[in-house]
């Protein structure tokens, strides 16, 4: 254990005959941030944090380290295609933010010093013990909660924490992945109220879906605290993982089918777990 990470982290003990890290630590799922300075805060964690892992394990001679950035460096929604590792960084929040200065300061580190970085940037993870939105969608699910996006035509990018860990397997191993940064995602898009089917159907429950007009859902949107719960189920956010599969000759070992079969046998039994301990 090396205690809190941050720019001061002591490193050396941990990094002693190590090869390869994957850094998937980070400060993220900060709901209710009360800090006087998020942004600084996500910084001191992601970017510099970071960086002192990668100051550390060159000078430990380690070989590769891999990071675990996010889809929202290009920003926080795709609008005529899917994002690319070539399109320019827009990120919005301090978390995106700060994981985009951290892949700055990867590359900094690495180039004067004999460790090979690798960055997947993930759209949305998904699989047992998720937590957020996606949680949110079982629990609604499971309830049948009548949802009003039944006229929703986005686009969205998932990826199963199997295909996750398999895609970090092959960064991990392959030589050609050395100093790349790759988009990764399961084997096809959805839109969000296809995503609320194929959940309601893991789960063995019918998807209430009601058409509202997607303008008076933007309309609501713009209430206090909502607009990006909204934006998350009406703006489309895909992304090419091309690259991915052609510089590495990676594809997703799971199916979404069999993924979300996984996440949903495993939140069914949380719930059977919760009704017995009452």
């Amino acid at each position: 254990m090396v205690g809190d990470i941050g720019p001061a982290t002591d490193w050396r003990q941990a990094l002693q005959g190590i090869d390869a890290i994957v850094h998937l630590a980070a400060r993220v799922h900060v709901m209710r941030d009360d800090s006087s300075d998020p942004l600084a805060e996500h910084r001191r964690v992601n970017r510099d944090g970071t960086r002192r892992l990668a100051e550390q394990a060159a000078r430990a001679g380690v070989r590769r380290l891999v990071f675990l950035s996010t889809v929202k460096v290009h920003g926080e929604r795709s609008v005529d295609r899917p994002f690319t590792e070539d399109d320019d960084p827009s990120p919005q929040d301090p978390y995106a933010i700060s994981k985009w200065e951290a892949e700055q300061a990867l590359h900094e580190v690495a180039s004067r010093a004999r460790l090979e970085t690798v960055v997947l940037r993930p759209p949305l993870v998904y699989g047992p013990d998720v937590k957020g939105n996606f949680l949110t969608l079982l629990n609604l699910c499971r309830k049948g909660v009548p949802l009003p996006i039944g006229s929703v035509r986005n686009r969205r990018s998932l990826l199963a924490v199997g295909n996750l860990a398999d895609a970090i397997r092959a960064c991990v191993a392959a030589p050609a992945a050395a100093g790349q940064a790759f988009l990764v995602r399961d084997g096809e898009d959805l839109a969000t109220p296809e995503l609320v089917r194929r959940i309601g159907r893991a789960l063995g429950r019918p998807a209430r879906l009601v058409p509202v007009p997607v303008p008076l859902l933007r309309l609501a949107g713009m209430t206090p605290g909502l607009g990006g719960t909204i934006g998350r189920l009406l703006d489309s956010l895909a992304v090419d993982d091309r690259k991915l599969r052609r510089t590495l000759g990676w594809t997703p070992p799971l199916t979404m089918e069999a993924a979300l079969a996984a996440t949903a046998a495993w939140f069914a039994g949380g719930v059977t777990e919760r009704r017995q301990e009452r």
